[in-house]
């Protein structure tokens, strides 16, 4: 008879993390919401718009000033919409400034095994592998950064003459290759950093 638990003890790690990536997917879908302008974004039936507005309107100023170094055809519209003189355009929602993809990160990597980590809070001591979860964190949030910048960049570049590109690239390719990007970062930390810090 197999013994499922053996078994699947190879793949723990992934399962994890798609048990993980599903819940935070999820729980975000089920507790966060927003129209489509922005105006209301909520948490719990709590306004949390404030965040999302200015996410929104940093990342409209930074693709507006990327865009502006390879076209001299585009112009702010709004504080959100970048558009160019052909009458295209895309305008950058509560839904495009990555603070879902940071949330699903951190989740990702807080429930990367062990779970229970020595800690001495009357020494403030951490263990070595809880520090390395406190530091690839922010570095995660960096590159989800980083990446969604990119993402719009690109978008915006190519809709100019390619209008219809939009849903493709917008809900397909970017999408999954952020995804892809989180991944390929936590196997890093799973299969690099992680053996170097615990104990064999």
């Amino acid at each position: 008879m197999v013994n499922i638990k053996a078994a699947l003890r190879p793949y723990a790690d992934v399962i994890i993390f798609m048990i993980t990536l599903f819940a935070a997917n999820y729980f975000w879908k089920w507790t966060v919401s927003g129209d489509e302008n922005g105006d209301l974004v909520t948490w719990f039936g709590w306004d949390v718009t404030a965040p999302f507005e200015f996410m929104a309107c940093h990342i409209a100023r930074v693709v507006y000033w990327l865009v502006s170094l390879f076209r001299d055809t585009a112009f702010m519209a709004d504080e959100h919409t970048i558009r160019f003189v052909g009458g295209t355009g895309t305008s950058i929602i509560w839904g495009c400034t990555a603070i879902k993809q940071s949330f699903i990160w951190l989740c990702l990597i807080a429930t990367v095994r062990p779970w229970i980590v020595r800690f001495s809070p009357f020494t403030f001591h951490f263990s070595p592998f809880t520090l390395a979860k406190l530091w690839y964190i922010p570095l995660g949030w960096v590159c989800c950064y980083a990446f969604n910048i990119l993402r719009i960049f690109l978008i915006a570049l190519l809709i100019e003459h390619h209008p219809e590109w939009f849903h493709m690239l917008h809900d397909y390719i970017f999408k999954y290759l952020f995804y892809g990007m989180l991944f390929g970062l936590w196997v890093i930390f799973v299969e690099k950093i992680r053996p170097s810090l615990l104990p064999n």
